[in-house]
């Protein structure tokens, strides 16, 4: 079990900004399933749905830039709960493109490879693993995106989003399962102790210029296309 609490280069917990952070909300003085579900809500709600730099970074960047996606959240997710003592893992997969429809228009629409690297925390908790994928998406972003698409009830994929329940996704954690991109899933990695071994093992598909790119002009556009939903601005 220790792997699972163990520090490493992108679950950086030491870091002065996640400690301050960790001391600030008093996580440590809440009984186990209230300090889940306290550091599952502030990295839902308060780190905001949006598009990093790379899928690597540190959880102190995350916590700097204030937004992620699935694998950069998952970072933050996994260095708040085992600074906090609670063992989690990593899941990896791939989830088809369809489901950044949306958020990502246009040529990069097309030249963005077909299936793209996912990821979701499993926090091992009395004796059981529960799956928090429903960490990715921030409340209001979800809130604004159904106001915007109020004729669907059921199945839903696109602007980030892949559920059979696009009315009442579960997202809401109460020592269950949490998904919100679950449906969008096309290939299973299986587990890893930390996503710095999941990283050395599996990468996006895209060549150094289509790195640079992204790096440098689809992910600002993405997090425009976001901010817009977020703001009502549709």
């Amino acid at each position: 079990m220790k792997n699972y609490l163990k520090e490493t280069k992108i679950l950086n917990y030491s870091n002065l900004h996640i400690q301050q952070l960790i001391k600030n909300r008093n996580w440590k003085d809440l009984s186990t399933v209230k300090r889940v579900k306290a550091i599952y809500n502030y990295v839902r709600d308060d780190i905001k749905f949006g598009y990093n730099s790379a899928d690597d970074i540190p959880a102190s960047e995350v916590l700097k830039n204030g937004y992620g996606q699935c694998n950069t959240k998952a970072s933050l997710l996994m260095a708040l709960l085992r600074a906090t003592g609670i063992p989690n893992r990593i899941h990896g997969f791939t989830i088809d493109k369809k489901l950044q429809k949306g958020a990502l228009n246009g040529i990069w629409y097309v030249l963005s490879p077909r299936n793209i690297l996912h990821s979701w925390v499993e926090v091992y908790l009395n004796e059981q693993w529960y799956f928090l994928e429903g960490v990715i998406l921030d409340k209001e972003y979800i809130k604004k995106l159904q106001k915007k698409n109020s004729q669907c009830k059921t199945s839903f994929c696109g602007y980030g989003v892949a559920t059979d329940n696009f009315e009442n996704p579960p997202i809401e954690w109460n020592v269950n399962n949490t998904y919100i991109q679950d449906k969008g899933i096309n290939q299973d990695f299986g587990t890893f102790d930390s996503p710095d071994e999941f990283y050395t093992k599996h990468q996006q598909k895209l060549n150094l210029f289509k790195q640079f790119i992204f790096r440098n002009i689809v992910r600002h556009r993405m997090n425009t296309n976001v901010e817009r939903i977020r703001s009502g601005l549709y």
